[in-house]
């Protein structure tokens, strides 16, 4: 009996071989195929522990780090300190930097997946790091994303790692902006078969797109780590935004052993739905890999519907509708949780720039986090993702242009970018180049001030604000800026060959953007060679040169990438077609760039400032991109204005056409209606309705018409009268404002922008505050301390005011208003209700109620 088992079963394995044989699977495979499951993706963003100390034993194994503080990343250690001018500088506004570590402790996974990925999305910076006493890796850029294959330094199945990471910010002025310190964005743990798709191996491509049909080409790369070639059936679904299958392709590959191989499928999609502005439609690339049935790998790759095109004589077009861009740089920091931002943070901030018309983000100046990219493809907010802000030499980080301090702590990126730049910048872009927001690549900032032969050829003699440079044409003809450039000595590096470089590393991974880089000298720059590898010219502040950037390069399509927050940029724009569009400088306030000008620690040149508040200028902007009827009340007295009185009692420029030259910082204005009796008052509206009326008290102040405003805004001069002041849109724009005066302080209003916590880090509530009086007028003209209570499963991130020269402590629960507004960012700990109260002396806000829940 146990002969015929034997037999029995010799004769299906037999079967089984040859079954193998008949349909291309090796006896490996078979193996493999027992015992594989997909891959596992884990957050490994908690039970980290940390300590801001440096100690070259820690990063032992056995080091006892019972004592240190536990924590969960994204971190950001330098946004917990105070404000301090002690080994600090405004460039990187005013917080300390210093040594820290974090550690790990993890069980090697028992997932039955044989390798093993540490995916870190950014950390600031000087990383290196150990596994198991090992030392593994380097990384000194801190904004690009970089993996780790772990596998042969784990501890057998089950048993205990240690990962050990010391993250060396003693260089605290290496930046010319704020830039956090510590692993401020996700680490992932990533566990896959031998036989399986690289991270980042996934290239979407959607070369034809019609109403009836859209071509889809997909690249996959797939590795193999056996020893032996492996024979497999790869699979691309293809699903919509409400998760239907609508394409499907299977094909059967072999790979040799210990080879990667790019494997590439076309599919098709019936009447795909497109990704734009207002309808940000994303589809999902599902590629699977498969072995006798069994699947070995899955990887998902969100993409979308859009087309792209960018014409020298038209400007830019999405989906075939010629559109201007109207962008905003943005830093990553975002107040008062510094460099490690939640999810929410951003969508409220990016959700009120895209009110105001806001249709694209320029990542100023190095990439993003991964987590930023996905939120604008889900808001449809067009990207121009920014790499490097220095190349082959340093920039002066306290004073911008220029190197002209040589110190450590000023150190910077330049000293790393011949070894790593080539590998930090195809990071960058292997990571986001599925993005349907991405419309471009930006290899660099304002790189030509480190190259000087570059300034000495312009035919300027100074560079600032008030001067020659951002007003005037060049005084000197392109043909001797020409000699004077070709003829000065080449000292080291060349802008031209690296620039060349980095163009030509971007288009080896991706070909359906163009490549562009932010100009600060274009007129050397058209003629040096530099613009040779560009493919979509941008100006910096440079918009008086448009026509004759046009004129003399007509085969270089031009746009702004960096210009100010004033309607004279706008309107250079608005009235050339072939300028596609611009990104002002800045959206929203970031910290730093403000060397030796404590306490101000931040930059007020944003539409929105630190706190994520609208300043005037949202105002102004949002008339000029928004359809929506939409007009603001601004006031000052008539001696600390802008303006004065003609003959006619009109209200007119104290220096006529200078609303021409208005940079930065947008001029000082009240947001309320309460001075001194019968004091005059310039009163100004911001609209994009064709005539406002101006009432006060219901008594009737005149109408202006914007046409006879050449600066954009609408002006009055009215003696106060308390009351009430009203702007009415007239015909047919529906748009009113209107300030009251306020009484005494007696209350406290607060709202929250979301009453339900999700128990996730990415999920937060802003708690916004307005000091009002008895009936509820908001007052913005006196302040007070305000003292936030929470409780319940909750914990405070941290308070802030918004203002530049605030220097009160980001993490505390007081904190006092400016022009009377405080916000309060709280995240849960917990399930359960949260309460939270503010209090200024004997005032108190109404009970806040919000709830918390599993995410």
């Amino acid at each position: 009996m146990k002969k015929q088992l034997y037999a029995c079963l010799m004769i299906c394995i037999s079967f089984m071989l040859m079954a193998c044989e008949q349909s291309n699977i090796g006896i490996d495979k078979l193996k493999t195929s027992v015992k594989a499951k997909p891959r596992v993706s884990a957050n490994f963003n908690h039970n980290w522990l940390f300590q801001l100390k440096d100690d070259t034993n820690y990063k032992a194994v056995d080091f006892d780090d019972s004592t240190w503080r536990e924590l969960s990343v994204p971190h950001d250690w330098s946004v917990e300190f105070a404000f301090t001018q002690e080994n600090t500088d405004g460039a990187t506004g005013y917080l300390p930097a210093g040594i820290g570590w974090y550690r790990k402790h993890f069980q090697t996974p028992n997932n039955q997946l044989n390798n093993h990925f540490m995916l870190f999305d950014g950390i600031y910076n000087h990383a290196t790091i150990w596994l198991n006493g090992t030392e593994l890796h380097k990384q000194y850029y801190g904004y690009s994303p970089f993996y780790l294959d772990i596998t042969k330094h784990l501890n057998p199945v089950g048993q205990d790692n240690v990962i050990a990471i010391r993250v060396d910010r003693s260089r605290y002025i290496d930046s010319r902006w704020y830039t956090g310190s510590g692993i401020y964005r996700d680490v992932n743990l990533i566990s896959t078969n031998q036989l399986h798709i690289p991270i980042w191996g996934s290239y979407v491509t959607t070369p034809k797109i019609t109403q009836e049909s859209a071509d889809v080409e997909i690249e996959i790369t797939v590795s193999n780590q056996h020893d032996t070639s492996q024979t497999f059936d790869i699979k691309n679904e293809i699903f919509d935004a409400q998760g239907k299958m609508v394409s499907q392709h299977t094909a059967t590959h072999i790979i040799a052993s210990a080879k990667n191989t790019k494997i590439t499928h076309n599919l098709a999609v019936k009447k795909p739905k497109l990704w734009d502005l207002d309808s940000a439609v994303l589809y999902q690339v599902k590629t699977s890999i498969s072995q006798a049935g069994t699947v070995l790998d899955e990887y998902h790759t969100p993409f979308g519907f859009r087309t792209i095109r960018f014409d020298k004589d038209k400007g830019f077009f999405l989906n075939g509708r010629n559109i201007k861009i109207k962008g905003v740089n943005l830093h990553h920091d975002a107040g008062l949780v510094g460099a490690a931002v939640p999810d929410d943070v951003w969508k409220r901030r990016l959700i009120k720039l895209k009110q105001a018309g806001v249709n694209a983000v320029r990542t100023a100046h190095n990439p993003a986090s991964d987590r930023f990219m996905a939120l604008c493809d889900e808001l449809g907010l067009l990207v121009q993702a920014e790499i490097f802000d220095e190349y082959d030499n340093p920039k002066d980080k306290r004073l911008n242009q220029q190197e002209r301090h040589s110190d450590y702590i000023s150190r910077g990126y330049t000293e790393y970018f011949q070894a790593h730049g080539e590998r930090d910048l195809k990071n960058a872009v292997l990571r986001d180049r599925n993005h349907p927001s991405v419309i471009m690549w930006s290899i660099g900032n304002e790189i030509e001030w480190t190259y000087p032969r570059y300034a000495k050829a312009t035919g300027y003699f100074d560079m600032n604000a008030n001067g020659n440079y951002f007003f005037n044409p060049p005084f000197i003809s392109p043909e001797e800026i020409k000699m004077r450039f070709h003829t000065s000595k080449e000292e080291g590096y060349v802008l031209a060959k690296t620039a060349k470089k980095l163009s030509a590393w971007v288009k080896e991974l991706d070909t359906s953007r163009p490549v562009t880089a932010n100009l600060i000298l274009p007129s050397v720059s058209h003629i040096s060679g530099y613009t040779d590898a560009l493919d979509v010219i941008g100006y910096s502040y440079r918009r008086v040169i448009y026509d004759y950037g046009h004129e003399l390069f007509p085969d270089k399509m031009i746009m702004g990438t960096e210009n100010v927050a004033q309607w004279h940029e706008w309107k250079a724009i608005e009235e050339r077609d072939f300028i596609a569009g611009t990104f002002l400088w800045t959206g929203i306030d970031y910290m730093g760039e403000t060397h030796n000008k404590w306490p101000t620690k931040s930059l007020a040149s944003g539409l929105m400032d630190l706190a994520g508040f609208e300043k005037p200028s949202f105002h102004m902007m949002k008339t000029l991109w928004d359809e929506t009827p939409h007009v603001y009340l601004a006031t000052q007295t008539l001696e600390k204005s802008l303006y004065t009185l003609d003959d006619q009692q009109q209200v007119v420029e104290k220096k006529p056409g200078a609303w021409q030259q208005y940079v930065w910082i947008w001029h000082d204005v009240n947001r309320y209606w309460q001075y001194q009796d019968k004091q005059l008052v310039a009163i100004e509206a911001y609209t994009n309705c064709d005539a406002v009326e101006l009432f006060l008290n219901d008594k009737s102040q005149g109408v202006q018409k914007l046409a006879d405003a050449p600066d954009h805004i609408l002006k009055w001069a009215v003696p106060y009268q308390a009351g009430q002041l009203t702007a009415k849109g007239l015909g047919n724009c529906d748009a009113i404002d209107e300030i009251k005066t306020a009484g005494g302080f007696s209350q406290i209003l607060v709202n929250t922008d979301k009453a339900e916590l999700k128990l996730d880090q990415n999920s937060v509530a802003h708690i916004e505050v307005q000091l009002a009086d008895q009936n509820g007028n908001p007052i913005s003209f006196e302040e007070q301390s305000i003292v936030f209570s929470v409780t319940g499963p909750a914990k405070i991130l941290g308070v802030d005011n918004g203002a530049p020269d605030s220097v009160q402590t980001f993490q505390s629960n007081k904190i006092t208003t400016d022009k009377g507004k405080a916000l309060l960012i709280i995240q849960a700990t917990g399930t359960g209700e949260i309460k939270v109260e503010a209090k200024a002396g004997e005032v108190s806000s109404s009970l806040l109620k919000l709830s918390a829940a599993d995410s």
